[in-house]
């Protein structure tokens, strides 16, 4: 046996799939001089225990990139490293029991296929032609995905651990790490065997991620957000009558999943394997009673079939023969969660050099794709696609252990629920509240929760439906659509007010504060006076981030980002941090009331001694109501307006004087409506690393004569050879009741050439609109396409290349 390593270039604390996925694809990239620590024996966490279900199914764009390229990797995966596995492409059948359901398959669907999944509806006599013991008779249809089926999870990461080590990379087992020191250049990783220095360090930790997570907190760390769900499934006897179709058909039958009612149920050997994710689900190792074990490798929780009575019941009802056999084994065993059920795949939060790539609900069929991420993050700097929806800085501060417990606890028992476009979730909310939180719920608020803060998506009048119930639809129309209506109409013909609550902010300050932003941005930063909106692209010319950028002087820098955007975009600033120059957020301290209509300056004039005939895009500091306020002329609605950034105890007194001043509250969904006539890009939707800054539309906001950023070299590269996409606006010319929600595939001539990136009804022009990017050629004023939304096409024209509303932005510059 070789010596223990006392170097290497990363080290990847825990030997669960994901991990060792993570060491294969860093070998596969080149760097094989990494290490991977597991405490016990490979697969000894989840892994071991888990089901092994490999869908490609998810209306996530990037998780299904993730697993699609997962089941790709595992069909060659064998062959490759010379090592067996027990690889069942099954094909499943995912059943609907209504008309929503096949809406979100059919939108499924159209996802898969652009991705080259084949992905088909089906109707309730097809489904039970494909799986005979199935009673169909309340079903709505069903979705079949040929390329699903299951996996042996132990020889899945062996053969991923063999091909590692094939190429050099190294494993140690039975060496749990016991902590981290960092250095000057990078890290050291402790273990009773020995130290080994390295230069970056991955947490793959599984359910003991939270655990490892906790070293870094002397170096910026924060509390890995995450619990540890219990999750059982029992493997039935042998049934005669599956055995017999088996013998017959040379095959298994497809795994099932009926969704609506929670629970999968697939053919393992000649019985069945029953998982339900049930409502009365169970957190472990959250209470002082209930501690984490030191080691709870191999084992178990004890059995507990009583909670999944009623999900036994209703599966024997849709395949009797599960009720003609007995339970062979229980499995319930520990499953982390973090609070959506997505993984933390990407950097650190506020940790140089240090990486996650933990937390997996679905690790086997994500175990792939997640290793490739991983590696591309470590090694490139940022992923082939944009992981956004899984990247750890999604989530910051307000995610204490009893918002995890509740989201968790949420999360898995609606597992597979739909996620309807005017639905919020109710747990774990009122997390951070603004200032004027009250006065806004007394004003009939229906809120919504963003980087976990407050904020109205509309306003409900008195006899207004304001159930849950009511949300489950992917229509437009519902009793938000009639007030949403209202406040647009406000907004246009008067003047609104919305408190957008939890605005990030940011001071660079220190010698050379100003150049320091000047070289992380493609955008010419705005003189003292002036906010302008700045562009941050990665190594590649795609679309990081966008900031608004008000200048006080050299050595001192505002920006204001987007909430959820906080913890991301402190690194995107962090980056190359000269000495002397720091980062300050100071986003908890301030309130913005968004003031915005023709008679906007009507109402602020009574109330500040700003000067409001300062021209659009000006910064000034002024009184309102008496109080020390920053005045930006902006308005992301498209109208006359100015934001007011107060004190946060300063915003309810000037909140009450907007409003009887007569401003009409309007909230976000309104906003949302109005943004997307002006063609304002929302980030994460709009704007992401999937595309370059050319391809997105934002020529004007790049400088090429400055004399470097980020992406220059790329960007000039490819005005040069033409993008293959542009971003454009659609309007649908006969609509249907749904608007296009977010990749929703565009046609043309039968071919898909495009997706759109947002969707929502415009009430000032009275039109369906969506957002997206359009293969180049077709990028042109009056093209007609088509657009997919829930499985049916409607008839779209490309718009002109100015907004659809106020072209000339005449009436913001009023």
């Amino acid at each position: 046996m070789s010596e223990f390593p006392t170097s290497a270039r990363v080290v990847i604390i825990g030997g669960g799939v994901v991990g060792v996925s993570t060491l294969y694809h860093l070998a596969k990239k080149g760097w094989t001089d990494c290490v991977l620590l597991e405490k016990n024996e490979l697969t000894a966490g989840s892994t071991w225990h888990a089901a092994g279900n490999c869908p490609s199914f998810s209306t996530s764009w990037a998780v299904m990139n993730m697993q699609r390229y997962s089941l790709g990797l595992y069909k060659g995966l064998a062959a490759e490293v010379d090592y067996p596995m027990n690889y069942h492409v099954t094909g499943s059948i995912r059943l609907a029991h209504s008309t929503e359901r096949m809406q979100e398959f059919a939108r499924a669907k159209g996802m898969g296929n652009y991705q080259g999944l084949n992905l088909s509806l089906m109707t309730p006599d097809e489904a039970q032609a494909a799986y005979p013991f199935l009673e169909t008779h309340d079903l709505a249809g069903a979705l079949y995905d040929p390329d699903d089926g299951d996996i042996d999870p132990a020889q899945l990461t062996q053969a991923l651990a063999k091909g590692a080590r094939q190429m050099g990379a190294r494993i140690e087992r039975f060496c749990p790490a016991t902590g981290v020191t960092q250095t000057p250049d990078g890290w050291v990783v402790h273990t009773d065997k020995g130290d080994i220095a390295c230069e970056k360090v991955v947490n793959a930790a599984g359910y003991y991620a939270q655990r490892v997570g906790e070293w870094f907190k002397p170096y910026g760390g924060r509390t890995v957000p995450m619990v540890t769900m219990s999750h059982q499934f029992f493997l039935t006897e042998e049934i005669p009558e599956l055995a017999a179709w088996t013998a017959a058909n040379g095959r298994k039958v497809p795994l099932l999943r009926d969704v609506d009612s929670s629970y999968y149920l697939r053919q393992d050997k000649n019985g069945l394997n029953l998982g339900p994710y049930e409502r009365n689900c169970r957190a472990h190792w959250v209470t002082p009673d209930d501690p984490q074990p030191e080691d709870f490798s191999f084992q178990l929780y004890p059995d507990d079939l009583d909670r999944l009575e009623w999900y036994i019941e209703d599966a024997m009802a849709r395949v009797p023969i599960l009720g003609t056999a007995g339970v062979g084994r229980v499995i319930n065993g520990p499953i982390p969660y973090a609070p959506d059920g997505l993984p933390l795949l990407g950097p650190m939060p506020g940790v140089k050099n240090a990486f996650e790539a933990c937390v997996f609900t679905f690790g086997i069929t994500q175990g792939g794709g997640a290793g490739k991420v991983a590696a591309e993050w470590i090694v490139d700097g940022q992923p082939e696609w944009d992981m956004w929806a899984c990247d750890p800085r999604r989530y910051t501060d307000y995610t204490d252990p009893g918002y995890c417990h509740a989201k968790a606890v949420e999360t898995y028992g609606h597992e597979y629920a739909m996620h309807f476009p005017h639905h919020t979730w109710p747990a774990g909310r009122d997390r951070r509240l603004s200032p004027v939180h009250d006065r806004i719920k007394a004003l009939g608020g229906v809120m919504g929760a963003y980087n976990g803060w407050e904020r109205a998506n509309w306003f409900a009048q008195a006899g207004d439906d304001t159930s849950e119930a009511a949300t489950q639809t992917w229509e437009r129309n519902g009793p938000w659509q009639p007030r949403i209506a209202a406040e647009c109409a406000a907004v246009r013909d008067a003047a609104g007010v919305i408190a957008i609550s939890g605005f990030t902010r940011f001071t660079v300050k220190g010698p050379g504060a100003r150049a320091h932003v000047d070289r992380l941005t493609a955008s010419t930063l705005p003189k003292p006076g002036r906010v302008g909106l700045a562009y941050f692209p990665d190594d590649r010319g795609r679309i990081l981030t966008e900031m608004s950028v008000i200048p006080q002087s050299d050595d001192e820098i505002w920006l204001i980002t987007a909430s959820v955007a906080q913890w991301h975009d402190r690194d995107v600033l962090l980056r190359d941090l000269p000495e002397g120059v720091r980062v300050q957020d100071r986003s908890a301290n301030y309130e913005c009331l968004l003031v915005t209509g023709p008679k906007a300056r009507d109402i602020l004039a009574s109330l500040t001694d700003a000067d409001l005939t300062f021209p659009w895009l000006s910064f000034q500091e002024a009184q309102v109501c008496g109080k020390p306020c920053v005045l930006l002329r902006v308005s992301f609605a498209g109208e006359l307006g100015w934001e007011v950034h107060c004190a946060n105890e300063d915003a309810p007194a000037i909140y009450d004087a907007i409003l009887d001043g007569g401003a009409t509250p309007f909230g976000m969904f309104a906003l949302n409506a109005l943004r997307i006539e002006k063609g304002y890009r929302a980030w994460k939707g709009d704007l992401s690393t999937d595309y370059s800054m050319l391809e997105g539309g934002l020529e004007r906001f790049i400088k090429f004569d400055k004399p470097d950023f980020p992406g220059k070299a790329a960007l000039l590269a490819e005005q040069q050879r033409g993008v293959a996409k542009r971003f454009v606006a659609l309007t649908l010319d006969d609509p249907g009741p749904c608007d296009a929600p977010y990749m929703s595939t565009i046609w043309h001539d039968g071919t898909v050439v495009g997706e759109t990136t947002s969707g929502a009804w415009g009430y000032r022009v009275n039109k369906s609109i969506a957002l997206g990017m359009l293969r180049a050629d077709l990028a042109v004023p009056g093209t007609k396409v088509a657009v997919e939304i829930y499985g049916d096409r409607f008839a779209a024209t490309v718009g002109a290349d100015h907004p659809l509303w106020d072209p000339t932005n005449e009436r913001m510059r009023a």
